[in-house]
C-alpha cells in the first residue's frame, strides 16, 4: 500500500463540554445552542475553555431526491424553484452575482421527521417529499441510495444529506400535493437535461450545494 493509499486517521482531539449556556424557553423552529467547551489533545494537554454557538433543530436530517428519466436518448432531471429567506436577506452580494429574491433551483428535498429515522423511514420521507413537491408518486422499492451522507455546514449545524435517486415515469406526474408552506406556492418544477444541470451549475445559475453534488453522483452512476 502507497502512502497515497494509506487509511486517513484523525489526530484524536476529544471536545468536554464544561458548561451549557444556551437560551431557556426556545419555541421556534431553530435553537441556538451556546456550550463552553475544552478540546484536549492527543499529546494530554487541553486547550483554554472557549464558547462555540450553534443551531440544531428536532429533525435534523433531510433527504435529497434525484428522479429521473430518458427521453429521445436523454437523461432528464426534475427541479423545483425554492425561495430562501437567509438567501434573500443577505446583506452582501458579489457584485457580478445578480439578485434572484432569494429563489434557488434545487433537487426535491426534505426534513426527515424523527419517527421516519430507519432505512425504511427514510426511503418513505423521500416518497413524500417527491409527490409534494414534484407531484411524482413512486414505489418504495425504487428509491436507491446515491453515495453516502454528507454534511452541509457543519461548523454551524449537524444535519446530514441524504441522498437517493429513482427512475420516474414524467407521465404519471400531476399538481404536486405542497405541504401548506407560503414557500412553496407558485413553485416551479421543471424538466432538465442532466447534462444541462451540471452546466447551469458550473455557470453559477443553480447555486445550491446538495443539488450540485447529487447531480454530479447521479451522472457518475449512469456513466
Amino acid at each position: 500500500m502507497s502512502a497515497d493509499d494509506a487509511p486517513l486517521e484523525f489526530p484524536g482531539i476529544r471536545l468536554e463540554v464544561v458548561e451549557d449556556l444556551s437560551p431557556a424557553d426556545q419555541d421556534g423552529f431553530l435553537r441556538l445552542r451556546r456550550r463552553r467547551y475544552v478540546a484536549h489533545y492527543p499529546d494530554g494537554t487541553r486547550s483554554e475553555p472557549f464558547v462555540y454557538d450553534e443551531v440544531d433543530r428536532e429533525a435534523m436530517d433531510a433527504v435529497v431526491i434525484a428522479a429521473h428519466y430518458v427521453q429521445s436518448g436523454e437523461r432528464y432531471v426534475f427541479l423545483r424553484s425554492a425561495v430562501r429567506p437567509p438567501v434573500a436577506m443577505r446583506d452582501r452580494r458579489p457584485l457580478d452575482e445578480p439578485d434572484r429574491g432569494g429563489a434557488l433551483w434545487e433537487l426535491p428535498a426534505g426534513l426527515v421527521e424523527v419517527e421516519e429515522w430507519s432505512r425504511d423511514g427514510v426511503a418513505r420521507c423521500a416518497r413524500r417529499e417527491l409527490l409534494e413537491e414534484v407531484g411524482l408518486e413512486v414505489p418504495l422499492a425504487s428509491l436507491k441510495p446515491l453515495g453516502p451522507n454528507t454534511y452541509p455546514a457543519p461548523g454551524v449545524i449537524g444535519e446530514r444529506h441524504i441522498y437517493l435517486e429513482v427512475t420516474v415515469d414524467p407521465r404519471e406526474r400531476r399538481e404536486p400535493e405542497l405541504d401548506g408552506s407560503a414557500l412553496e406556492q407558485f413553485g416551479a418544477v421543471v424538466a432538465v437535461r442532466l447534462t444541462r444541470a451540471l452546466d447551469l451549475c458550473r455557470s453559477g445559475e443553480i447555486e445550491d450545494a446538495k443539488t450540485e453534488v447529487a447531480l454530479r453522483r447521479l451522472l457518475e452512476r449512469l456513466a
